[in-house]
């Protein structure tokens, strides 16, 4: 069979997000009429526990299912993965209630109330669903893959909306997040079979778990900063500002790094796939990388000029004129968006290079810079200003981050001509 190229398997990815995503925004065009901009504050704070949690549930195992060595190897990361993933959960699950019972949640955890009680669900069946796409990844199954985040994120949109009309103002859209993951969860585990996943044993498991032990030691550790820095208007800068603020942020932030995300999504599998695999047989991967940066930029920065021009406005047309400040928010965000579409698709450079514990320092400064931002912002009394230093320590980590991967790949070319 024809391999496509590195667009056409990308795109692949994409075009089973395109729907789904339009079905989303126009979601977007009601919930945003029927939840206030301090509902989608509350919410935001719901996920940015989940982004954080997650990378304990899993340790980062299934990004190992894209480099074991053999297809043994990949099944016991996997199963690995998933039983640690589960016990995660529940000890989240006892933890929450536990706090919520005692009335002892902390920070804008105390805000959630209830809604806390869905973080160990949303965790479990996100985590899960990694693993099953890194299994699904490995062998190019794009279009499964595309067609499990469709799930997704429609039912998803469609179930926030359903319960945002039943009148589950601050619940409402928690909710339809946990059991759009749980939708895609079960497209993943009613396909499973199909991939006839050689047996292993607990020792097998273990010796994997071993062997890739950078996982849980460098890149968790890399993405658990990552994603805390990358959260702190939520949960830290949150606490000082008016709700109704932090709810125009996340909207905006929302409009940026969705449609970011689901380009670096894509492109991101399909470049860890294919370098992988060249990598193994010690092939040339300069090329792969060229164009793939070279597509990415061309179609960024054209349209990050025109969103940074016409942000507010838009902002106001489709969400409504309460909405309409989120357009600023926009444009402070649109450089980091920029810089972070070509960086944020390379992000697997440092697993297939074994080069984790140097990437985890790129983050460890990020969060300093970011702590900074929070900390002038709350210093000056001005949330814009925060947010502002907060997307230019990014937009300069992106850049830096770049710059490194560029430097990895040059490096492995050396050495090809030098055998």
């Amino acid at each position: 069979m024809k391999k496509k190229g590195i667009v056409g398997e990308a795109v692949t990815l994409v075009s089973g997000n395109v729907l789904a995503q339009v079905i989303s925004v126009l979601a977007y065009l009601l919930l945003t009429r029927i939840f206030s901009p301090s509902d989608f504050a509350l919410f935001n704070i719901f996920y940015s526990y989940i982004e954080v949690l997650i990378i304990f549930s899993t340790c980062k195992y299934e990004l190992a299912v894209m480099v074991a060595d053999d297809e043994a190897e990949s099944a016991a990361m996997a199963r690995f993965a998933l039983r640690l993933n589960t016990w995660v959960s529940l000890v989240l699950l006892a933890v929450a209630t536990l706090l919520y019972l005692t009335q002892a949640l902390p920070g804008d955890f105390s805000q959630l109330g209830m809604i806390a009680l869905l973080i160990p669900p949303m965790v479990y069946f996100t985590g899960t669903s990694r693993v099953y796409a890194a299994l699904f990844n490995r062998v190019r199954r794009y279009r499964l893959i595309a067609a499990s985040e469709a799930s997704n994120a429609t039912a998803g949109a469609f179930l926030k909306a359903l319960f945002g009309l039943l009148g589950m103002k601050q619940a409402g859209m928690p909710l339809g997040a946990v059991l759009g993951q749980a939708a895609s969860n079960l497209l993943y585990r009613f396909r499973l079979p199909g991939l006839h996943l050689p047996k292993t044993s607990a020792e097998q498991r273990k010796m994997a778990a071993r062997k890739h032990r950078n996982f849980p030691l460098f890149a968790a550790p890399k993405d658990f900063i990552n994603s805390f820095s990358f959260n702190l208007p939520f949960l830290w800068l949150a606490l000082y500002f008016d709700k109704a603020e932090v709810g125009l942020f996340g909207l905006a932030l929302t409009f940026t790094m969705r449609p970011a995300n689901v380009l670096n999504a894509a492109f991101e599998r399909v470049l860890y796939a294919r370098t992988a695999e060249q990598v193994r047989q010690r092939q040339s991967i300069s090329r792969l990388i060229g164009r793939f940066l070279l597509y990415i930029n061309s179609i960024a920065l054209p349209v990050c000029v025109v969103g940074w021009f016409f942000a507010e406005p838009l902002c106001a047309f489709f969400f409504g004129e309460r909405w309409s400040g989120s357009g600023v928010y926009i444009q402070a965000l649109l450089p980091w968006i920029f810089l972070s579409l070509s960086s944020a698709s390379l992000t697997f450079i440092p697993n297939v290079f074994s080069t984790q514990r140097t990437e985890f320092f790129f983050y460890l400064a990020l969060l300093g810079l970011r702590v900074a931002a929070v900390v002038v912002g709350i210093h000056v009394a001005d949330f814009l200003t925060g947010i502002r230093l907060y997307a230019t320590a990014g937009a300069l980590a992106s850049a830096s981050l770049l710059l490194w991967y560029v430097w990895q790949v040059r490096r492995y070319e050396r050495s090809l001509h030098e055998d």
